[in-house]
């Protein structure tokens, strides 16, 4: 591998390349599930290659890649590359600008207990199948599913500024899902959420506790289809970390990405409202709203050693005290400001180019004990695991639906409360937090599944959240 970097930049450099950086990636994967006791799906994915990016002409990209890990390809694919550049130097606007060299050395590899590739295919089974045996207890329950992932990623990243770097990346995930048909109404209830995944071995699915979660979830589905309809009505509300790790996902996370802010990226969730004159001048929440992104917390799908261009892991604060502070960044846009890269760019596989990416965005834990903060609230409901979402290209206005919700009535928890939907508008709704509950119940939840680019590149990306209290928010099943 190290020969076949060493070629790519050389030739690149010989070329006429101004830059140039060579990934190669080795990914495995594992994916089960099974559907009312009867496997589903059973799966395993490998794929190895190499992508070459490429600065030429006084600063125009050229990406390119092959799965042929041979001599005479990297001198092709690399000759390609440069083309690319070349081509594109035609039509481009400003010259790239990259900052300060990368050089970064070294290796990482996640930090895990039991690699889950040693645990046999019957024994992930066998767990799924007790999950399963415990939510057919229950009557009514229509659906039953589980399932469970495991991913193994090496790279290495090498670039003509003299970096060299190795880091193996493991990530684990599953979940279990109840689903109720009753009348008219279908109900779901899903565990730890629809896609609960880490940078984890083994322990992380042992410590989700599937089986001992089942039939409690069953139990809640079936409640559901016959639970007081979400009252339409402007009250408190106050959601619980798994919802809120979704809602900073979709209304901070993606307005913070760079390249959305400078119009450079558009597809799939649209641009920003999160302008460069609001950076340190715009009141994007309440006093009690703390966001961080950072790739250096334990199990987060964003966490890493060195990103998709070398930069270290690092973290930079994005709301600080409600003030808006950070964006996410790459060498390309940081120049911009004035700043040096975060380390956010990531790519999907070899054959993609890296562009920002969403690591460990969340909201730092407050101060409240979640008993109290519930014996604090006269009036209210409480909503927990997303059932549906929508929100506009510029990441503004929002609506929400969860699984379950809760009715709050003199600070004690009542009735449980079934299609709960909650709506605002993203800066009202953050000023409108008034308690955040403290690191006894913050949990980094995981988004496996966010797109982004053109050619299509799927992320992963962490959300660490503990339940919040939103005051006069509008809420109820919307016509």
């Amino acid at each position: 591998m190290d020969t076949l970097s060493a070629r790519a930049l050389e030739t690149a450099r010989l070329k006429g390349a101004q830059y140039a950086d060579v990934r190669i990636v080795h990914s495995q994967d594992e994916n089960i599930s099974i559907k009312n006791g009867v496997v589903e799906n059973m799966m395993t994915n490998e794929s190895l290659g190499f992508g070459v990016r490429v600065l030429a002409e006084g600063g125009a990209w050229g990406f390119a890649s092959s799965r042929d890990m041979t001599f005479a390809e990297v001198d092709r694919i690399v000759h390609l590359a440069v083309k690319i550049a070349k081509a594109s130097a035609l039509v481009r606007g400003d010259p790239v600008q990259l900052g300060p060299p990368v050089t970064s050395k070294g290796t990482y590899t996640t930090p895990i207990q039991t690699d889950p590739f040693t645990i046999s295919i019957e024994e992930k089974l066998n767990l799924l199948l007790q999950a399963d045996a415990n939510m057919a207890r229950l009557e009514g329950i229509t659906v039953r599913n589980g399932h469970l992932t495991f991913i193994k990623e090496h790279k290495t990243f090498a670039n003509s500024e003299g970096a060299d770097i190795e880091q193996t990346i493991y990530e684990a995930g599953g979940g279990i899902i109840a689903t109720a048909v009753g009348g008219n109404e279908v109900q779901r209830r899903s565990y730890p959420s629809i896609r609960a995944q880490g940078t984890a071995g083994w322990e992380y699915i042992l410590a989700m506790d599937l089986p001992g979660n089942a039939e409690r979830i069953a139990s809640e589905a079936v409640q559901l289809l016959t639970a007081e309809h979400c009252p339409s009505t402007n009250t408190t509300i106050i959601i619980g970390g798994e919802q809120l790790a979704l809602q900073i996902h979709e209304s901070c996370g993606h307005p913070i990405e760079l390249d959305r802010v400078f119009g450079m990226e558009a597809a799939l969730a649209g641009t920003s409202f999160l302008t460069t004159e609001k950076l340190h001048n715009f009141q994007y929440g309440s006093e009690f709203v703390n966001i961080t992104a950072e790739s250096i917390r334990a199990t987060g799908l964003g966490t890493f050693g060195w990103d998709d261009e070398g930069v270290p892991a690092s973290s930079t604060p994005i709301v600080k005290d409600g003030l808006f502070v950070g964006y996410l960044m790459s060498r390309e846009t940081a120049p911009l400001l004035g700043l040096n890269s975060n380390g956010c760019m990531r790519a999907s596989g070899w054959n993609r180019i890296p562009i920002i990416r969403m690591t460990n965005v969340s909201i730092e834990p407050g101060t409240w004990d979640y008993n109290d903060l519930i014996a604090d609230t006269d009036d209210g409901i409480y909503m927990e695991s997303n059932r549906s979402w929508s929100i506009d290209d510029k990441r503004y206005n929002f609506q929400f639906g969860t699984e379950i919700g809760y009715e709050i009535k003199n600070g004690k928890v009542g009735r449980m409360l079934r299609n709960c939907t909650y709506t605002g508008i993203t800066p009202e709704f953050w000023n409108s937090c008034d308690a955040v509950c403290n690191d006894q119940y913050w949990f980094m939840w995981g988004t496996p599944n966010c797109g982004k680019g053109q050619p299509g590149q799927v992320a992963h990306t962490g959300h660490g959240a503990a339940p919040a209290r939103f005051r006069n928010v509008r809420v109820g099943v919307m016509k």
